[in-house]
């Protein structure tokens, strides 16, 4: 077995990305001659969004982040768009490559980090469904592979490259806000960690921040000036209302008086979906027509009094709040696979489909224990030392936990599907993990 890891360990990089590539393509052309593109509740939201940009920028509602419908207004169909978004895949398979070879500057572990995301099931197949992970997979592996440039670069390039790849970051972060506004907070932990960690002198680390914060901030601050010229209100979208909604409903008795036919029409959703499911998250949507016509709004009008309502509910009930929040950031690492059942499958496929779903989520929980563990160690000087943190690391453990907390505030409803984009971040940084103690238990071993 020493020997097999010493051949593997000597290969060289691009005999490792070729291998990567290939298995990548294959995998995807294999996919798309044997899945169709999956839609769910909200693809036609995107789909009539994308038709308003067609129409022009005046009838868009901002209902929902401009990115994927854009995205989409550009490729056209169903098929188009799962198309590109299986060759979006086999990019994310290259950035998560370089991300590896910048972190270890060694091919196996760069294949390693590539095989986490594309030998995934949970991460490939969504590349079928018509929903905005694939392409905030991509945002955010482009940032994170310019990041990985940045800090390791060690000021050996050119001044020119270094600006483009502050840029291009920025961009990207900025980018993947406009996709999912739970990436609000990208552009910004990007430049602190430069600003923090980067090894330069203060000013350069001063500019280098400043360089990466911009475009994500121009762009941030262009789509909320448009909300806000639009629609009168400072948010990033016209749904504020209904998503604190899944959090307010939950004692949504306490409304006074005022709001009575609002208050009774909600509760009578809220307790039907408890009869039938057991949970009430997601009620208000069913709900939405029916107070509609009892408040006399229309939908945005309506998102606006429901967001007033519910900060005022949940100022009043803080620990209920958080007790909410506490539950959605749980339900955040419950690791969803989306594997829809296609009747063109091979029988023994289809057979298996609940078994490799249960074994794919068995490993991915266990991994997201071990990073919620491993990151709650860090506070320890030694741990630190053990797991070889280092700012990269510390970027990528940063972003996980932002995303995590960050979706448990606004939402709770479908929180486990917010933690697609970064389950690859939490394989990457655990193996690294693992690899880092093991060669240390190598290293420590007394001599024969």
């Amino acid at each position: 077995m020493s020997k097999v890891w010493h051949l593997l360990g000597n290969l060289k990089t691009r005999i490792w990305l070729v291998m990567v590539v290939t298995v990548a393509v294959v995998e995807r052309i294999l996919l798309y001659i044997s899945y169709r593109p999956v839609t769910y509740n909200d693809t036609g939201s995107y789909w009539r969004l994308a038709g308003q940009l067609l129409a022009g920028w005046d009838t868009y509602d901002g209902t929902r982040m401009p990115g994927y419908p854009v995205f989409l207004a550009w490729l056209g169909p169903d098929e188009r768009v799962y198309v590109a978004q299986l060759v979006l895949g086999v990019l994310i398979t290259v950035l998560l490559f370089f991300i590896g070879w910048r972190m270890a500057r060694q091919g196996w572990f760069a294949a390693l980090a590539a095989f986490a995301y594309t030998l995934n099931p949970q991460q490939v197949l969504v590349e079928a469904d018509l929903l905005t992970e694939t392409l905030t997979i991509f945002l955010l592996a482009l940032c994170l592979a310019g990041m990985a440039w940045l800090l390791t670069s060690e000021g050996k390039c050119p001044l020119w490259q270094v600006v483009l790849a502050e840029l291009g970051v920025g961009a990207a972060a900025g980018l993947a806000v406009l996709v999912r506004t739970l990436f609000v907070f990208l552009p910004f932990l990007a430049a602190l960690v430069l600003l923090i960690f980067w090894r330069a002198r203060l000013q350069v680390r001063v500019a280098a921040a400043l360089t990466v914060a911009l475009p994500g901030l121009v762009l941030f601050g262009v789509w909320v000036n448009f909300i806000h010229q639009r629609f009168g209100t400072w948010s990033m979208d016209t749904m504020t209302g209904y998503h604190l909604m899944n959090h307010a409903g939950l004692f949504f008795e306490d409304v006074p008086d005022e709001y009575a036919g609002i208050r009774d029409t909600f509760i009578r959703y809220r307790d039907a979906q408890i009869a039938e499911t057991g949970h009430p998250g997601n009620a208000i949507w069913d709900a939405i027509p029916d107070l509609m016509q009892v408040s006399g709004l229309g939908f945005i009008p309506l998102s606006s009094l429901l967001a007033k309502i519910s900060l005022r509910l949940i100022l009043q009930h803080p620990g209920q709040y958080l007790l909410t929040v506490g539950e959605g950031w749980l339900a955040f690492w419950k690791v969803p696979v989306h594997w829809a059942l296609v009747s063109s499958a091979p029988p023994f496929l289809t057979a298996a489909r609940r078994g490799i779903i249960l074994l794919v989520r068995g490993a991915l929980f266990l991994a997201n224990l071990a990073f919620i563990g491993g990151t709650l160690a860090l506070v320890w000087k030694k741990a630190r030392r053990l797991l070889r943190m280092e700012a990269f690391l510390g970027l990528l453990v940063g972003t996980t936990w932002a995303a995590s907390i960050l979706q448990a505030f606004v939402e709770y409803g479908d929180n486990p599907r917010y933690s697609i984009p970064v389950q690859t971040l939490v394989l990457l940084v655990v193996l690294w993990w693992g690899i880092s103690l093991l060669n240390r238990k190598r290293y420590e071993k007394p001599p024969a």
